[in-house]
């Protein structure tokens, strides 16, 4: 079944259909062109965000970097670069095998159906150019025909009249004559004209315009068939970049099943563990017996507690010889007065440990923290190593002796 045969008549139906059909090729490329923006616009959302959270300003140098959780971050980041390279390369492929090439086969399919259309508008101008001179001839037959009538009429008329000359009736025979002799002609002319118009006629529906209706027909069938291809393109484009998608996908999976928790714990161990031992038992400090908190050794060595441990000073490491254990001029209180004096023999005045003095004890046992007795500790087997060690002293042992009293006279002479 073809249009030329089914839809002879349809001229108009056959028009609006191949103009809509040529209009959803426009709407589907349209449609494609804006999915290329929208994946343009995705890869480069993606890759700003990479971007963003790639820390690049993060030295390789840091602790972080050694952490699995954060190198597999890195590489999560890094498969969403390629992957957004991926929905890049998804909208190039579609704006050049289906937007460009449905564009020029669609102007292709317009020009060809334009000159379709004028074939047939130039076949059924010709054949209504026929049908007006057959029209023509048939009217002017008819007016003939009736002209000749009237002037057979008028001749019978005038041969029957007694008055009438012999020329008065030869003349009227004469124009009755000629009368119909035109009329005759007019008519062959009418014929003439009748036998072509219906050549004609049966060339523009049995030929011209069936043959124009079915190339029309070819033509809707491979528009559809090349639109169906830019369907089937649609998903192919994504499918022949599915498989590397897959591979970055499986990559930020790999990446989280390199996250190694336990030795993430033992690097931040490694990192800033201090080596010191914990505190011990904090003394009793009897003030019913007259000691002094401020020059109390014990009271020296005691912690404040455990806020100090958890408070927002202690975001850093904790070391003992660090020139950033120095006190700050911010921790340490205005000066008062220094109070009277108490009376000899006298308990201590409470207020004694307001002093300068006692306040700048007080913060370099903040800062110092327990550790006194572990030094006194060392003073006493350097000072006599044959009572702890059971060995007898040498020379090197005296240089060694030297150097520690030394270094601990000058950084600990107040806590000895």
């Amino acid at each position: 079944m073809d249009w030329g045969t089914e839809l002879w008549d349809q001229y108009d139906i056959i028009e609006k259909h191949t103009q809509s059909g040529l209009e959803l090729v426009e709407k589907y490329v349209k449609f494609v062109k804006e999915r290329t923006e929208i994946e343009q616009n995705y890869a480069k959302q993606l890759r700003n965000l990479s971007k963003k959270y790639s820390l690049k300003r993060i030295s390789k140098d840091e602790p972080e970097c050694r952490l699995s959780s954060y190198q597999s971050f890195l590489d999560i980041l890094n498969e969403t670069n390629d992957y957004a390279g991926q929905r890049e390369l998804i909208a190039e492929n579609m704006m050049m095998s289906i937007c460009i090439d449905l564009t020029k086969y669609l102007q292709e399919l317009k020009q060809e159906r334009k000159t379709y259309l004028m074939e047939a508008k130039k076949a059924q101008q010709s054949l209504e150019s026929t049908y007006k001179q057959l029209d023509s001839s048939k009217k002017r037959f008819e007016r003939e025909w009736r002209e000749a009538e009237r002037a057979a009429q008028y001749a019978e008329k005038t041969d029957q009249d007694i008055n009438a000359t012999k020329a008065d009736v030869e003349k009227a025979k004469q124009q009755a004559h000629m009368r119909a002799h035109v009329a005759e002609e007019c008519k062959n002319d009418y014929a003439a004209q009748l036998q072509k118009y219906n050549k004609e006629q049966n060339q523009f529906y049995f030929n011209d315009m069936p043959l124009i209706f079915n190339k029309l027909q070819d033509l809707d069938e491979k528009r559809v068939r090349k639109l169906a291809q830019g369907y089937i393109l649609f998903s192919d484009t994504e499918k022949h970049v599915m498989p590397i998608i897959g591979k970055c996908l499986e990559g930020i999976t790999k990446a989280g099943t390199n996250v190694n928790e336990r030795n993430d714990s033992m690097v931040v161990i490694e990192q800033n563990k201090s080596g010191f031992e914990r505190p011990g038992d904090v003394e009793f400090e009897d003030y019913s017996q007259g000691i002094n908190r401020a020059s109390s050794d014990s009271s020296l060595g005691t912690p404040k507690g455990p806020m100090e441990l958890l408070g927002k000073n202690r975001s850093k490491n904790f070391w003992l010889f660090s020139k950033k254990s120095k006190l700050s001029p911010s921790t340490l209180p205005p000066f008062s007065t220094p109070p009277a004096p108490s009376p000899a023999n006298g308990p201590p005045s409470p207020k004694f440990g307001r002093d300068p003095l006692s306040y700048c004890l007080k913060e370099i046992n903040k800062t110092v923290k327990p550790r006194i007795s572990s030094f006194r500790t060392l003073r006493r087997s350097v000072s006599h190593p044959e009572r702890w060690f059971g060995y007898q002293e040498t020379s090197t042992h005296r240089g060694l002796h030297v150097i520690l009293c030394s270094f601990l006279c000058k950084h600990f002479t107040g806590y000895m």
